[in-house]
């Protein structure tokens, strides 16, 4: 059946301006790291973006190496990309990274010009589009002068195969030197992509106020630190799960201090008349200086319960309160490295 958007999808979220730039983006957006590669029905993957989209969510979010295997969350997109959203190219945010490891050899990771364009061009192919939204450098390159990774995004965005340049997980320091790079050569940092939740701040200690002074936008990836901020862990470590399989997420960090704090959080949405993931995508919102909290899915129903978030995002100055006497460090920031330069 052809697939028809509902009328009413820009009704039912609101959308935040990117920094100073001219670019609105919705303030919960879609990520594909998980549950979007060849391991999940297509079907499946297709009814969770056909309904995100009717629900106003414009902005999916990818990179070269999601999966798995690597590269198959591109190719999946695109091809519901094209049987079902082509015709509302125009009105899509997508973006896509480079960055991690993608392919043998000394060319298929990091912030050389040479990978980053090569990545791009696969990455434009998979998906079957002329060109993506966003191009993002997905971490900081330690080796390679940040002027010819900055360079690479400049060179994207003169090309016409990205419309904007942005940066994940660079430092404080780093992102101000991206951004007068980028500044320079004419083509302005748009985005951030930092992973920031309760339990993982450290955008708070500088990187927001750069972004602040630098009029770029950010957008919160893991606002529910690997499901750690939802139900799922509250009573141990259900089957199936990302801590079960150890693989991004390690069940050493479920400990007993953490899990203490985690419940603390849970009673304290259920006061507020939320689930403890509604309640941390609101507190992920809460600073202006935040465009868009990146969510995953695996289900149309957990779209849904995630994106009813965006019904309740004021805080108390108490409930503030005892959000910070618990929304502390667990060491769940396992991009820290790319950061600490």
């Amino acid at each position: 059946m052809t697939y028809v958007a509902d009328d009413e999808r820009y009704e039912r979220i609101p959308y935040r301006r990117c920094g100073r730039s001219g670019l609105r983006l919705p303030a919960i957006s879609l990520g594909l790291w998980h549950n979007f590669g060849d391991d999940r029905p297509v079907d499946v993957q297709r009814a969770i973006l056909r309904r995100a989209f009717d629900l106003g969510v414009t902005h999916f979010d990818l990179a070269n190496n999601y999966g798995p295997p690597y590269g198959s969350a591109e190719t999946n997109f695109g091809r519901i990309m094209r049987e079902d959203l082509a015709p509302y190219r125009d009105e899509l945010i997508i973006s896509t990274k480079a960055g991690y490891d993608m392919w043998p050899g000394p060319y298929g990771e990091w912030g050389s010009r040479k990978y980053l364009l090569a990545s791009l061009d696969q990455s434009l192919r998979r998906m079957g589009l002329d060109y993506v939204d966003i191009f993002y450098s997905h971490r900081f390159d330690p080796e390679t002068p940040l002027e010819e990774t900055m360079g690479a995004l400049d060179r994207a965005v003169r090309s016409g195969k990205a419309l904007y340049a942005g940066i994940s997980s660079y430092s404080p320091e780093r992102t101000a030197e991206a951004a007068a790079i980028l500044r320079e050569m004419g083509t302005p940092l748009l985005i951030h992509q930092p992973s920031y939740s309760m339990l993982n701040r450290w955008i708070e200690g500088g990187l927001l106020d750069a972004l602040g002074r630098e009029g770029a936008g950010c957008i919160a990836f893991s606002p529910l630190a690997q499901g750690m901020l939802t139900d799922k862990y509250l009573d141990g470590i259900p089957e199936g799960s990302r801590a079960s399989k150890g693989t991004s997420f390690s069940s050493s960090l479920l400990s007993e201090e953490n899990l203490r704090h985690v419940r603390t959080l849970n009673e304290l949405a259920r006061g507020r008349g939320q689930s403890l993931a509604q309640m941390a995508l609101a507190w992920s919102l809460r600073d202006g200086r935040v465009t868009s909290a990146l969510i995953g899915a695996s289900s149309v129903r957990q779209l849904e319960e995630n994106l009813a978030a965006l019904d309740r995002l004021d805080f108390t100055a108490d409930e503030l309160a005892e959000i910070d006497r618990n929304a502390v460090e667990a060491g769940i920031n396992i991009w820290a490295s790319s950061s600490a330069h």
